[in-house]
């Protein structure tokens, strides 16, 4: 069995994140990040050895400063369980805060059929959960029932994108679902987790005219796998409401299920007063991020702070405890896709 398991955050700098006074990160517990303008924080990260910096590092406990890569290769069951992993034998979700202090680029990612004819490539499957919106906040996802290919490729080189995209308002706990080949843009003003299959792969389609030589667009690449019309539903509702999700109360706990999809389940719990989750083997893994609050983890071998901004991650096979929740306390819950739920 494996403790509960924290890790110490990977900043990245991106043209879209807030200057160091408004970051958002920071007042999450992110501290000690660079003055740059830090876009995301990667919280559980297991990537190849080819990308740079793709490699959460354990924060504490027996497993202190190892690459979570070290503690599958020597506990590869205990640690996922009958999870499905990633292509190449990794832990199977990368996750992330994002912090948008402007747009981020309209993108979309490679599908299946793209994957297996370009090599290198990864497919990319991705949800957001809204932590917090400024008023008026918008994310853009999908692009319009009538938009052709080719009305939307000169659409792109004439600068009038945003004609062809779908731009929805978002609020708190809202919860936008992203397959691969939608092609999407996270708005300003917007905090969000995102949960997604391990994947850096990227494909830029419009970049709000910054022109910057450092963020080349990647047209051919992202219209070879760019859905348009009816092939952008797999019948998975593109956004869910938190509102109108209706919660499930038990032992103190209300819970919402805002995304199920191939590769990963997305709950949110808030702890209606003071309880305790019971830890038991689960045979697949979970990620626990507090979104406010305060929770405490305690196994046998011994207590996990996790305090707002804590993310933790909860082994298929964890040692027997429980988790303590203070009341108000938030937790988003992602579950690790398995061979079962696809058969389901």
């Amino acid at each position: 069995m494996l403790p509960p398991l924290r890790f110490h955050a990977l900043p990245k700098a991106r043209a879209w994140g807030p200057p160091s006074d408004r970051s958002n990160l920071a007042r999450l517990g992110k501290h000690g990040l660079s003055d740059a303008r830090v876009g995301e924080s990667w919280e559980v990260a297991d990537l190849p050895e080819s990308i740079s910096e793709g490699q959460s590092r354990v924060l504490g406990g027996r497993f202190d400063g190892q690459q979570l890569r070290d503690v599958r290769l020597a506990h590869r069951d205990e640690l996922l369980g009958v999870a499905t992993p990633s292509p190449d034998g990794g832990f199977p979700l990368l996750v992330k805060f994002l912090d948008a202090a402007e747009n981020l680029s309209v993108q979309v990612h490679p599908d299946a059929a793209y994957v297996r004819d370009h090599p290198g490539t990864h497919l990319k499957t991705e949800a957001w959960i809204v932590l917090a919106a400024k008023r008026g906040a918008r994310v853009y996802r999908g692009l319009t029932a009538s938009t052709t290919p080719d009305a939307f490729r000169a659409a792109v080189e004439e600068g009038r994108a945003l004609e062809h995209l779908e731009s929805i308002p978002v609020s708190r706990g809202d919860c936008i679902y992203l397959p691969s080949g939608i092609c999407h843009a996270l708005g300003e003003g917007i905090l969000v987790a995102e949960v997604q299959t391990p994947s850096d792969t990227t494909f830029r389609v419009w970049d709000w005219g910054r022109d910057d030589p450092n963020r080349p667009l990647h047209l051919a690449e992202a219209f070879a796998c760019m859905r348009f019309g009816a092939a952008q539903s797999d019948g998975r509702a593109p956004v869910v409401r938190f509102d109108d999700v209706e919660p499930l109360e038990a032992a103190g706990l209300s819970t919402r299920l805002l995304c199920t999809s191939s590769f990963f389940r997305v709950e949110w719990m808030d702890a209606l007063f003071t309880s305790s989750v019971p830890l038991a083997e689960t045979g697949v893994p979970e990620v626990w991020m507090t979104l406010a609050g305060r929770a405490r983890w305690r196994t046998t071998s011994g207590v996990v702070e996790a305090p707002a901004g804590t993310t933790v991650l909860r082994p298929a096979h964890v040692e027997p405890g429980q988790v303590d929740l203070e009341e108000g306390c938030t937790i988003l819950r992602l579950f690790c896709a398995s061979p079962l739920d696809r058969a389901l």
